[in-house]
C-alpha cells in the first residue's frame, strides 16, 4: 500500500511525461491534491494556456514563474566562468537547469504545506539525480515521487496511449517520439532513431541553427565585450544578461554554430545519444577561452582546467548545492578577476573563428614576444634555464650508461 500523499507539486511542463503523471497520482495516491509547477527559462513556449491544461487535467492549480534572468545569472554565468564542459562536448544545458526548477519546486511545496514532491524524469536518466539532490539539499523531510520507477508505463509509446485513455492532450505522436528539452541556453534531442548512433540526425530536427551547408556565404564580424568573466555587451552594446543570450542564439544560429552530436556517460552506468543545439553558448565558450588566453598565467590556466572538469562532473550529476561546488565558486571568483576585455570573432559556416583580443589586464606583452631587437629579454639566460630544467634527464642517462638503470629510451635504429 502506498504511503498517504496529501499533496505533492510536480514539476510540470506540459509535456507528454508530465502531462500523464497528473491523473497518474490521482489515482495511485488516492485523494491526493496535485500542485503544478512550471518554469519559464526561455523555452520558447507558448505558456499562457498551462495554468488551464494543468488544472484540465486534474491540477489543482499551477504556478508559472519567469526564472530566465535568474538562471542566466546564477546558472549560466557560473558554470561559463569555471569553463565546464562535460566529455569534451556538452556544455551543460539541461544538467544547469533542473537545480533551479527544483529549487522553486521545494519553495511552493513549502508555501503551500505539501508533503511531497514528483518530477517526470525517467529511471534510467540524469535529470531524476538532479531533481532529487536538489530536493534533498533544500528540503530532506519532503517525499518525493518519480513515476517512471513506480508505474506500468515503459516507454513515450505507453505515455501515449495512457494520455489518450485519460483524455489529456499531447503533441507527442508514435512517429516522432523524439525527447526534447529546450531552454534559453540550449536544446537538446533524444531518443527515437538516434539512439541508434550510426544514424544521421534528420535535418528538419533541428530548431535553433541552420545547417552549415545553408548558413550565409558571407562570415558574420561581432566583438564580445566580459568583466570577469562574465559577457556584457556585443558589438560595444551593453545588452541585460537574458537578451545577450538571445542575441547570440540569433547570431550563432544563422550561422550554422552550436550543434553536437555526442555519445555520452550518463551518471547511472550507461551510454546515451543527444544532439544540442546550444549557438549562442558556443560563441560564449569560445570566445572567453580567448580572451583567458591572454589574462590568465600558466599555472592559473592549467589549475583552471582541472576544476573545469571537476566542476562540469559535479553540475552533470546535479551536485550543485553542495560544499564543494560553493568551494569551487570562491575559487573561480578569484582566478576571474581580471578575465576582462574584448574578443572579435568572425562567425562562418559552423566555425567560430577568432581574430582578436586585448585586455587592460593582459599578461601578454609584445616587447617580450617579439623575434626583433629587444631589451627586456636576454636570451642567453636561457641556456642555464635548460640546463637546471634539463638536470633529472641529464642524471638519468648517466645512469643508464653506467648500467645502472635500464630504459628503452636508445632503442632506436643505428
Amino acid at each position: 500500500m502506498k504511503k498517504k500523499v496529501d499533496k505533492v507539486v510536480l514539476a510540470y511542463s506540459g509535456g507528454l511525461d508530465t502531462s500523464v503523471i497528473i491523473p497518474w497520482l490521482k489515482e495511485t495516491y488516492a485523494g491526493c491534491e496535485v500542485i503544478a509547477f512550471s518554469a519559464d527559462i526561455g523555452q520558447r513556449e507558448d505558456l499562457t494556456g498551462l495554468e488551464e491544461k494543468a488544472v484540465n487535467s486534474g491540477a489543482s492549480k499551477c504556478y508559472v514563474k519567469d526564472l530566465r534572468e535568474e538562471f542566466v545569472t546564477d546558472y549560466i554565468w557560473p558554470v561559463l566562468r569555471s569553463g565546464a564542459v562535460y566529455e569534451r562536448n556538452y556544455l551543460l544545458g539541461t544538467s544547469m537547469a533542473r537545480p533551479l526548477i527544483a529549487k522553486y519546486m521545494v519553495a511552493v511545496a513549502e508555501q503551500e504545506g505539501a508533503d511531497a514532491v514528483s518530477h517526470g524524469a525517467t529511471g534510467k536518466g540524469n535529470d531524476q539525480v538532479r531533481f532529487e539532490l536538489t530536493v534533498k539539499a533544500l528540503s530532506p523531510a519532503l517525499k518525493i515521487i518519480a513515476p517512471w520507477r513506480e508505474w506500468h508505463i515503459r516507454s513515450r509509446e505507453d505515455a501515449i496511449d495512457y494520455a489518450k485513455a485519460h483524455n489529456v492532450p499531447v503533441e507527442a505522436t508514435k512517429e516522432k517520439i523524439y525527447s526534447l528539452d529546450e531552454n534559453l541556453w540550449h536544446l537538446s534531442h533524444e531518443g527515437g532513431e538516434l539512439e541508434n548512433p550510426w544514424n544521421e540526425p534528420a535535418e528538419d530536427m533541428f530548431k535553433l541553427t541552420v545547417s552549415p551547408e545553408k548558413a550565409p556565404d558571407k562570415p558574420t564580424l561581432i566583438e564580445l565585450e566580459f568583466e570577469k568573466g562574465v559577457p556584457m555587451a556585443i558589438d560595444g552594446e551593453r545588452l541585460p544578461p537574458v537578451e545577450l543570450i538571445e542575441k547570440l542564439n540569433e547570431l550563432g544560429g544563422a550561422n550554422g554554430i552550436g550543434r553536437v552530436d555526442m555519445v555520452e556517460n550518463r551518471l547511472v552506468g550507461m551510454k546515451s545519444r543527444g544532439v544540442y543545439e546550444t549557438p549562442g553558448g558556443s560563441i560564449l565558450v569560445f570566445a572567453l577561452r580567448e580572451l583567458e588566453s591572454i589574462t590568465l598565467d600558466r599555472e592559473t590556466m592549467a589549475w583552471k582546467d582541472l576544476v573545469a572538469q571537476k566542476y562540469a562532473h559535479m553540475t552533470y550529476n546535479g551536485q550543485w548545492f553542495t560544499s564543494l561546488k560553493e568551494q569551487l565558486d570562491a575559487y573561480i571568483e578569484k582566478a576571474t578577476q581580471f578575465v576582462s576585455g574584448t574578443v572579435r570573432l568572425k562567425l562562418y559556416k559552423g566555425n567560430i573563428i577568432p581574430l582578436g583580443r586585448k585586455s587592460p589586464h593582459s599578461l601578454y606583452r609584445e616587447e617580450y614576444a617579439t623575434f626583433g631587437e629587444e631589451d627586456v629579454y636576454n636570451q642567453h639566460d636561457a641556456e642555464g634555464f635548460i640546463n637546471i630544467f634539463g638536470l633529472p634527464l641529464k642524471v638519468e642517462a648517466i645512469l643508464e650508461r653506467e648500467g645502472a638503470r635500464a630504459s628503452k629510451r636508445r632503442d632506436f635504429k643505428k
